[in-house]
């Protein structure tokens, strides 16, 4: 009986050179005659011990890592086939600290499966919730939903049963699904694992949308940057559509649903809903006005379900194990589970799902393990580019939508970038600024013009150029771009800016007491 081996295929594992070590492994392996099956699945999420490699032993998983080419040769003499005892030797891979104390609902089989593998799906209760959907019904389906508490994992934390319930209610021969997976927000890369890791349940969760509010037709909208994200997906829908779980008549039903991928052209401001609407239409991404919201009005203006890579790969466990259930996790209006991404300066990085009402102290500094660097933190950016800094003064702010509100920030998409004591807070802060001058659509004026006015406004306060006044402009001019522009990416803008100028003032060589008088 061959021994099976398990080596990641995510993309975060192949920048590693997990490739090569597959490779070596399976060349060593023929030259000694030893028997062995090489599976590829998605990552685990813990990236510092990429390339991880798995052994499956008779009593789970023993993982060895991070291997390093010139490891291999170590590992066939110590016998890791058996288990061996090697300094790699990392013990069985689900008792890690990191990996056991998670709450993996939407990543259970992501670094656990087969992705190309629809039998490995099943095995692991892939279609449950398919099967129940078809059982319930669309407006069961809805109710289900919106009684779990899911709320939009792409940002802006919209209940996702009340955008469903919408589309349900309106009255179109035609209507969309369509996935939002155009992740752009630094220290993110859960949307990536999650199609590179478990694409079916991504599917699934498409599907079950379509019946719940009468679309028969899906697209996935990926950045071009994920080129192995998009082979997964392509792969999956074509051996889904072999299986009878999409296209007419899904698992005999009278539901049909078919679904396709397309690939954004590199546009931060596709991730906008609107923008991505035109992107899929074949225009130039611009954000539309709202309303007419696309609920209503949306793709090809048919009414239009648009919600994030996590939102729709929650969904299918939400129907198979029940909205009660799921509900249990978390904490005041922040129900179930997010897979938070914890990057930059930070010593563990990787994805650690959990359910809301973990503090920021926590996974900074116990499950994330602080800095990489070994000196201390001074700021955290959660929510993307365009997320408000934190000093460790707000360590104790729990992992939710209105804890994070109350504090004049975001969870976004739950990135989490840590930075060291040697950070430069005004320039972080102008970067805001540069970024959503050179990434905006230039459809509104507080976000085309304001973005470019914020550097010069900041350059001249670094500079100590009339700095009291000048503050005063920057200040009038985030509020302008907060609540006058069209979408988030001007609309959060200052989010960043005001939170390094608010915790962190004298990097700007600004008068702490004069900023909080103007609080």
């Amino acid at each position: 009986m061959s021994t099976r081996i398990f080596i990641s295929r995510d993309a975060g594992a192949l920048a590693l050179g997990a490739e090569d070590i597959a490779r070596k492994i399976a060349d060593t392996a023929e030259e000694k005659g030893l028997d062995i099956e090489i599976v590829r699945p998605g990552s685990r999420g813990m990236f510092w011990l990429e390339p991880l490699v798995e052994v499956e032993r008779p009593e789970g998983r023993i993982g060895y890592g991070p291997v390093q080419l010139d490891d291999v040769d170590g590992l066939f003499d110590a016998n890791f086939l058996e288990g061996g005892d090697h300094k790699l030797n990392l013990g069985l891979t689900e008792e890690i600290p990191f990996f056991k104390n998670q709450t993996r609902l939407t990543f259970a089989r992501v670094g656990i499966v087969d992705p190309r593998s629809i039998e490995d799906y099943k095995a692991t209760r892939g279609y449950e919730g398919l099967r129940k959907a078809i059982d319930m019904g669309p407006e069961e389906i809805v109710e289900a939903v919106t009684k779990s508490g899911l709320r939009g994992r792409g940002g802006a934390g919209f209940p996702t049963g009340i955008k469903w319930r919408t589309v349900n209610q309106a009255s179109a021969p035609q209507k969309y699904i369509v996935c939002n997976a155009d992740e752009g927000d630094s220290g993110t890369f859960a949307d990536r694992m999650l199609m590179e890791g478990d694409p079916f349940m991504l599917i699934e969760g498409m599907t079950i949308a379509g019946i719940a509010v009468g679309a028969t037709k899906g697209y996935i909208y990926i950045r071009s940057e994920y080129p192995h994200a998009i082979e997964a997906m392509n792969a999956a829908i074509l051996k889904a559509r072999e299986e009878g779980t999409l296209g007419d008549n899904i698992l005999g039903s009278p539901y049909s649903y078919d679904m396709e991928v397309r690939v954004g052209a590199g546009a931060y401001v596709c991730g906008e809903e609107t923008s991505l609407l035109d992107s899929l239409e074949g225009k130039r991404g611009e954000v539309r006005a709202k309303p007419p919201l696309p609920a209503h009005i949306g793709l090809f203006g048919k009414p239009t379900v648009i919600n994030n890579v996590l939102s729709l790969g929650a969904v299918p466990h939400i129907l198979a194990d029940g909205a009660e259930y799921y509900q249990e996790f978390g904490e005041g209006k922040s129900r179930g589970t997010l897979p938070i991404q914890l990057a930059g300066n930070v010593k563990f990085g990787g994805v650690y799902e959990t359910a809301f009402g973990v503090t920021l102290g926590e996974l900074v500094n116990e499950i994330g393990g602080g800095t990489r660097s070994g000196r201390p933190v001074r700021a955290v950016q959660v929510g993307g580019p365009l997320g408000a800094y934190f000093p460790p003064t707000l360590f104790d702010t729990p992992f939710g939508y209105e804890d994070f509100a109350a504090k004049d920030g975001l969870i976004g998409h739950g990135g989490v970038v840590v930075f060291d004591d040697t950070v430069d807070m005004a320039k972080m802060a102008r970067f805001a600024m540069e970024f959503c001058a050179v990434e905006s659509c230039g459809k509104c004026t507080p976000c085309r013009i304001g973005s470019s006015r914020g550097m010069e406004l900041m350059d001249k306060i670094v500079a100590n150029e009339d700095r009291a006044a000048n503050l005063i402009v920057l200040e009038d001019l985030c509020n302008t771009m907060k609540f006058g522009s069209l979408c988030a990416l001007g609309g959060f803008t200052p989010y960043p800016v005001m939170s390094a100028l608010t915790h962190f003032p004298e990097d700007f060589g600004a008068d702490p007491s004069r900023l909080e008088a103007a609080e």
